[in-house]
């Protein structure tokens, strides 16, 4: 039997997320031979014993996977891991514990890193297994570069139509406001909460009781302004709600990527949120409302590419400032160096590119990974169909972390022809995949792949 091409196997947990930069992944991919299988985390899980041997691209590599990666590797696929949620993360010892360990990293092929900072954290945990490291950057950033974010023009325009002007306040508050109740004790990789975790969540309690407080400062301070409140993708609403139902400029939306939310905003109030770090790169002047603070348990970077401000006093004037167009001053310079430590692919080739070059030069676009024995093969078969059962149980129990209303919170329903209309907009915003077509493979999974003769190149 001829050499044909591992299938790169895509999943995607948070749509609004990650769905953007995970279909510009795929395009690429796609683009230079790789059959893709795109869709939601749970359900490729589900499909995973019938997709053709290939390279699983893992976002995370916590206890929690240990299982699944177990699974993969005896159904013949091999994995290429980076962590999502390696950008902004705890201090090194508490990152490792969290969010890392022994059983997968030993499973993992190879690691892709965000940047410097991000590989020197892999290759110093004690578990690290000798994976190869390459620096590749993520695809997400790929989408904020000048060069691909018009890709949002149209989302931009009716935002601001439906909002502008508008100051966005992100909220990053899954552990104290979590969709599920009790979720950070259930879902904790299975240890009991530590010291650590003890005092980060009580500081992040006050930060989010603060955080109540403060929304209806700005929406009395701005009353020409809308203050848009939009919770992270894994947060309730109804705290938010509350505060919307009392003042008439305010509004709770989580409505796709977050990205042209930054571009249309005319500032960002966060605090310790990624969404600075993107708003930097977009240009979108960002303030770190940090009523209290705590070493090693603020998150530095997002914070140190903000203009910071400790008070509503001080938010207030800050943000009338910036609203009318003086900002205060700050070292630029410094502060892009800063992110090009924990960022790399801001410029040149994009980091999807990188990272299908890793693929690339490791042989998958060329071969299968080879086939697992027999045995185990049977053995991941049976784990397989044993553990999808198991969470189709579990998705008809309310409030379950497993539980089909928490899953279509974090990925509503897309159709194939949906996944097209965004490819066929890739592709003229960067002049690429114009053979790329995509089709459903099954609930929630869709297959993508290049036609023959169409090589979009």
């Amino acid at each position: 039997m001829a050499d044909q091409a591992s299938t790169l196997i895509v999943p995607v947990e948070n749509q609004y997320r990650e769905l953007d930069a995970k279909l510009l992944l795929s395009c690429v991919a796609a683009e230079r031979g790789f059959p893709v299988i795109l869709g939601s985390r749970a359900f490729v899980h589900y499909q995973v014993a019938s997709i053709p041997r290939g390279v699983y691209l893992a976002k995370s590599m916590r206890q929690l996977s240990d299982r699944m990666f177990g699974i993969l590797r005896n159904l013949g696929h091999e994995i290429v891991a980076f962590d999502e949620e390696a950008l902004v993360r705890a201090p090194d010892p508490q990152y490792w514990d969290r969010r890392l360990s022994v059983g997968t990293m030993q499973k993992v092929s190879a690691l892709l890193a965000w940047g410097v900072d991000d590989a020197r954290t892999l290759r110093g945990y004690p578990g690290y297994a000798g994976a190869p490291i390459r620096i590749t950057g993520n695809p997400r950033i790929d989408m904020m570069r000048s060069d691909v974010r018009d890709f949002y023009a149209g989302e931009v325009a009716a935002i601001r139509e439906r909002f502008a002007p508008f100051v966005l306040v992100n909220t990053n508050f899954g552990w104290n406001n979590h969709f599920i109740s009790n979720f950070a004790e259930i879902n904790n990789a299975g240890k009991s909460l530590d010291g650590f975790m003890t005092k980060l969540m009580k500081h992040r309690s006050t930060i989010f009781e603060s955080f109540k407080e403060m929304v209806p400062v700005l929406a009395k301070a701005l009353p020409e302004h809308t203050v848009v409140v939009r919770p992270h993708p894994i947060e309730k609403h109804d705290p938010w709600l509350e505060i919307a139902r009392r003042y008439e400029n305010v509004r709770v939306v989580n409505e796709g990527s977050v990205i042209p939310w930054l571009m249309a905003c005319e500032v960002l109030v966060h605090n310790s949120c990624t969404t600075a770090v993107e708003g930097f790169v977009l240009e979108t002047p960002a303030v770190a409302y940090q009523p209290v603070r705590m070493d090693g348990f603020d998150d530095e970077l997002p914070n140190a590419l903000s203009h910071r401000v400790y008070s509503t006093d001080e938010l207030e004037k800050l943000v009338r400032s910036i609203l009318g167009g003086r900002p205060p001053v700050s070292d630029y310079a410094a502060r892009r160096r800063r992110l090009e430590h924990h960022v790399a692919a801001l410029e040149g080739p994009l980091a999807a590119d990188r990272m299908v070059d890793v693929l690339e030069q490791a042989g998958y676009a060329r071969r299968q990974p080879r086939r697992s024995r027999p045995h185990h093969h049977l053995v991941g078969w049976v784990h397989t169909k044993g553990r999808t059962a198991v969470k189709a149980v579990n998705m008809r129990r309310p409030g379950h972390r497993n539980s089909i209303e928490y899953h279509d919170h974090r990925f509503p329903r897309l159709s194939a022809e949906d996944l097209q209309r965004r490819v066929d907009r890739l592709g003229r915003q960067l002049g690429r995949f114009q053979g790329v077509r995509v089709r459903s493979h099954s609930n929630h999974v869709f297959a993508i792949e290049q036609q023959p003769g169409k090589d979009g190149n």
